[in-house]
């Protein structure tokens, strides 16, 4: 029997949503213990090596040399590459401090975000719904502001972090992994320099001395580059629609995760967030799926 189109797509977004949400943050936390910094480094490092590899295999330094001879990408990209990398790494702060929950606050309120960025720099039409769940997100946000010590900023960095990244990809649209090598290459210096500091210093953990944890720490680049693939791939073959209402498969799994099996502290402060959030999350998936 064959599969659809269509279902096709919902695999793949599914599985990369379920490896970004599930698989990524037990991995993420359980390698903490090698430092944060170590980890943006070694991820930044490793998933340069894979992008240059897929591209090779998948024929891609054609579209590669397009870009790098184009100045208004290059410099977009510049800038992305910065933002992706404050986004690796708060993420991964969260992740080694146990504020899991917060991070996946971002992650379920990026959507909508991006609905409003999308009004505000596209002129992209706002329905009755959507602009219902902007309010409850602002709500949300609001009463965060009034009990300030439960503010998640984590949750606020990874989103407004993540939604500018996707805006300014969408003003020069590239193919999302050539894209990524572009901005890998721009962070590969400072990376290369970085890991020699480390290791000079003896702060490394990656070490001929240890091929297990090598090993280990090197699948920092497959599980950014897979994950990413398998979505990309999603969207490609079911649309922005149901692959945007597929997403919420990673921050679902993150909050399980954090409140389930690392039992994160969550406040009722965060519950009555959380609960604004949820409400703005279903009347927009609501209205995806009406829409599509």
């Amino acid at each position: 029997m064959k599969i659809s189109k269509l279902n096709k797509g919902v695999l793949s977004a599914s599985a990369g949503s379920f490896l970004w949400g599930f698989v990524g943050t037990i991995y993420f936390q359980y390698i903490t213990f090698i430092g944060v910094f170590e980890i943006v480094v070694h991820r930044s490092l490793w998933t340069c090596l894979i992008l240059i590899l897929t591209t090779t295999f998948f024929k891609k330094w054609r579209l590669f040399k397009k870009i790098f001879f184009d100045k208004k990408k290059l410099f977009i990209l510049l800038i992305t590459s910065i933002l992706i990398f404050g986004n690796w790494s708060v993420w991964i702060y969260a992740v080694s401090v146990n504020r899991i929950i917060d991070a996946s606050f971002g992650y379920f309120i990026f959507p909508i975000i991006s609905v409003f960025f999308g009004f505000l720099f596209f002129k992209e039409k706002l329905n009755k719904k959507r602009i219902i769940s902007i309010i409850f997100v602002i709500l949300s946000t609001i009463y965060l502001l009034i009990t300030f010590s439960t503010f998640p900023w984590v949750g606020f960095a990874v989103a407004f972090l993540w939604s500018i990244y996707n805006l300014l990809r969408k003003k020069i649209q590239v193919d999302t992994d050539v894209g990524l090598l572009v901005e890998s290459l721009f962070l590969l210096p400072f990376m290369v320099l970085f890991f020699y500091l480390i290791v000079q210093n003896n702060y490394n953990d990656f070490s001929f001395n240890n091929p297990k944890l090598m090993a280990i720490i090197f699948l920092t680049g497959p599980l950014t580059v897979v994950p990413l693939f398998l979505y990309v791939k999603g969207v490609e073959l079911s649309g922005l629609g149901p692959s945007g209402m597929i997403f919420f498969i990673t921050p679902t799994a993150q909050f399980l995760l954090g409140f389930f099996y690392f039992n994160e502290f969550f406040s009722y402060h965060k519950l009555i967030s959380f609960i604004l959030i949820w409400i703005a999350v279903f009347i927009y998936l609501k209205d995806l799926y009406e829409n599509n």
